[in-house]
């Protein structure tokens, strides 16, 4: 049984050792300067040596043509070694395998060109594993609202239940819970796109900060939760987008809501720091660990991780923060949170006036 061509071709080039002695030169111009001189010289010393000892041409000739087809597949092999490993890379790639890298130990276009490979065979890893990561995270926050609803709808229409006003607002509650949900994926879909620009404007604090607290006690109603307001000075002004702002204040609010203990208060806090405008919402909840304060602004994350802390989840998608993440930061601002004993205090910093990076991102 014979073997198939691409077969026998890689079997007779594993016969050849992978020699890289030209990988310090940093042009491939250089590289085949001096692969054809090497091959000339070779062969005008073996004609040398083969006339110096009475051999004539007819042997000669031959032989330094042999030999320097040797030396230029050698020196060859080593050179294009980077351009094979990065089509057996594609070829990988295309069937789903990112995890192939090129030896990149030249410094010319071809080693360049290696680098440039592996760099972007990092991205499609990290992006594949990312896209994979989404689909089971949003598969199972889909399902979870999903499944509660399905439940209570079933119970009434079997007669187990009565659609009375309590069982209504639960299923209210996870109809909006899958909201929340959508609306995140939809925003998530449009900074992948870059899709979406701001509308800048002079946005008066007091009355925004006072506007969002009202709409945050709706929430935290039934938990008792108060939401004073503290602005200084108190005409303090920052230019921002108002729907992209109140979308940033509204789930930090949200978040307080669902961690801060019962008959307590949620502070919203601006003032003017140096050339920046602050703005911190404060609970007094069980705070976020010191090592989970970067991780909490990426996709689907969540502070307080019962694997870590044995605390139970308290239902949020784990979306809300990498969302006021990349709001905040089309206004040339950042979020974090604050270094604080007690509770947890979410800070929002923003450019008290206009910069470039606004529409960075148009």
């Amino acid at each position: 049984m014979s073997m198939p061509q691409h077969v026998r071709g890689e079997a007779l080039r594993g016969r050849l050792p992978d020699v890289r002695p030209l990988d310090g030169l940093r042009s491939i111009k250089i590289k085949l300067g001096v692969l054809v001189a090497a091959t000339v010289t070779l062969a005008a010393l073996i004609t040398w040596l083969g006339t110096n000892n009475h051999l004539g041409p007819s042997r000669t000739l031959p032989l330094a043509i042999l030999i320097s087809l040797v030396l230029t597949q050698l020196l060859a092999r080593g050179m294009t070694s980077p351009l094979r490993e990065m089509t057996a890379a594609a070829r990988a790639m295309a069937g789903g395998d990112y995890s192939r890298r090129v030896q990149a130990t030249s410094r010319d276009e071809v080693g360049q060109l290696a680098t440039a490979f592996n760099t972007m065979a990092d991205d499609l890893e990290q992006a594949d594993t990312l896209r994979r990561e989404l689909i089971a995270n949003v598969s199972h926050e889909l399902r979870t609202p999903v499944t509660a609803l399905q439940a209570q709808l079933e119970n009434i229409v079997d007669g187990v239940s009565e659609a009375d006003p309590a069982t209504m607002r639960v299923a209210l509650a996870q109809t909006e819970r899958l909201g929340r949900l959508v609306t995140y994926l939809l925003d998530l879909s449009r900074v992948e796109a870059g899709a979406v620009g701001l509308e800048i404007t002079a946005v008066p604090l007091r009355a925004f900060l006072e506007e969002a607290a009202a709409g945050a006690s709706l929430v935290g109603a039934e938990k008792g939760l108060t939401f004073p307001v503290e602005v200084d000075p108190p005409d303090l002004v920052v230019p921002a987008d108002p729907e992209r702002l109140h979308q940033v204040v509204a789930n930090l609010l949200h978040n307080a809501v669902r961690h801060s203990p019962p008959d307590d208060e949620v502070r919203l806090v601006a003032t003017r720091s140096g050339s920046d405008v602050r703005i911190d919402v404060v609970d007094h909840g069980p705070g976020i660990d010191r090592a989970q304060r970067n991780q909490v602004f990426e996709r689907f994350a969540r502070g307080n991780n019962p694997a870590i802390t044995g605390q139970a989840s308290t239902g949020g998608t784990g979306l809300g923060l990498a969302i006021a993440r990349w709001a905040i930061s089309l206004h040339g601002g950042s979020i974090e949170v604050a270094d604080t004993d007690v509770g947890c205090t979410m800070r929002v910093t923003l450019p008290s006036r206009r910069t470039t990076s606004f529409f960075a991102r148009r």
